[in-house]
């Protein structure tokens, strides 16, 4: 799965928060399908939606949206 950002900043904040919540995350640029501010994007497994949603939430991390990969592009997730 994928989260997308408006900034670089809260980009750079969530990479933090998430490795310190031992989440394994990939920081890649944003796929050209998805619109954002940010050219950076982050890539983690989906087994660990529950606690990317909860570390967004609780640290109040702003993100464009949470997408999934489909058949061609990406779906963005509700959250």
């Amino acid at each position: 799965m994928l989260i997308a950002f408006d900034s670089t900043q809260q980009a750079l904040r969530a990479e933090m928060l998430l490795e310190y919540a031992e989440v394994e995350i990939d920081i890649c640029p944003t796929p050209k399908e998805i619109t954002a501010g940010c050219a950076l994007s982050i890539h983690f497994p989906e087994e660990d939606l529950g606690t990317v949603k909860h570390v967004i939430d609780t640290e109040n991390v702003e993100i464009r949206g949470i997408f999934k990969p489909i058949e061609v592009g990406y779906e963005q997730v509700n959250l």
